[in-house]
């Protein structure tokens, strides 16, 4: 494990192999571990980063300093400190909003948008964000980090087969720092790109699990205000899809690296 100082805070990373850049961003409340099965498959023949992003892993986890722009600012300058100008960004859930907000806001350092079971406007997601907010943070407030590890695990794998993967993802979950990961999902809800979605010209994948938490047609509903998005949709997987489907995730990024 590396780390290096961007934006007043120590950022924890890992960079293997060599040849085209790939930055790989993780999930609320986990750590660059979420792409334990892709960095050996994709470091034979790329440059693979993978980040904690502030507030996780062994990454800061400042008092007060969190969103997705801040989050982004990270990654352009941990870029910047690697003397990378274009890399393939990969965002998994809220991996993929800082992905977004990367390609808006620095489209310069992007050779192509990957994004993971996420959405472009978590602030405008109807009652399906109003309620995830709520529940959440009601949640939170009343049984606490360790309840609400143990029902996210298992809603991202239920089946008995994947009892390993769950136990797994709860004890990432639950190792956070709860201010950081309260903060981190509030200032999250917070942010959406709203009509910036409709000048990103990055060559976007957008990977979709057919049981993820939001249905297929929320992806194609975004994607259709993208100027060059294509959309692969993996099935038999929940939202946790570069865990459940390794390999079915590999083979598409893998398409889709080569076109």
């Amino acid at each position: 494990m590396l780390k290096t100082q961007v934006n007043d805070i120590d950022l924890a990373y890992e960079d293997r192999g060599k040849g085209d850049v790939l930055v790989l961003l993780h999930g609320l409340g986990s750590t660059k571990k979420d792409w334990d099965a892709q960095v050996p498959f994709f470091s034979k023949t790329h440059r693979v980063i993978t980040v904690d992003l502030r507030g996780h892993g062994e990454s800061s986890k400042p008092r007060d300093a969190y969103s997705v722009e801040l989050m982004t600012e990270d990654i352009k300058q941990l870029l910047d400190q690697l003397n990378i100008k274009k890399a393939t960004i990969i965002g998994f859930s809220m991996g993929g909003a800082v992905a977004f907000e990367m390609a808006a806001q620095h489209p310069e350092y992007l050779d192509n948008l990957v994004i993971v079971n996420s959405g472009p406007d978590f602030n405008n997601m109807g009652e399906i964000g109003e309620d995830l907010l709520k529940s959440r943070t009601t949640f939170l407030e009343n049984k606490g980090l360790d309840a609400l590890s143990k029902e996210i695990s298992f809603n991202m794998f239920p089946e008995d087969h994947q009892t390993e993967l769950r136990n797994e993802f709860e004890i990432r979950c639950k190792n956070n720092d709860y201010n950081a990961y309260y903060k981190s999902f509030v200032t999250l809800m917070a942010w959406g790109l709203g009509d910036r979605i409709k000048e990103i010209t990055t060559r976007t994948l957008v990977i979709a699990s057919d049981m993820d938490y939001t249905p297929v047609a929320f992806k194609e509903e975004y994607i259709n205000r993208m100027q060059n998005a294509t959309l692969a949709v993996i099935k038999n997987s929940r939202h946790g899809v570069v865990l459940d489907q390794p390999d079915a995730f590999n083979l598409e990024l893998q398409k889709f690296l080569k076109a």
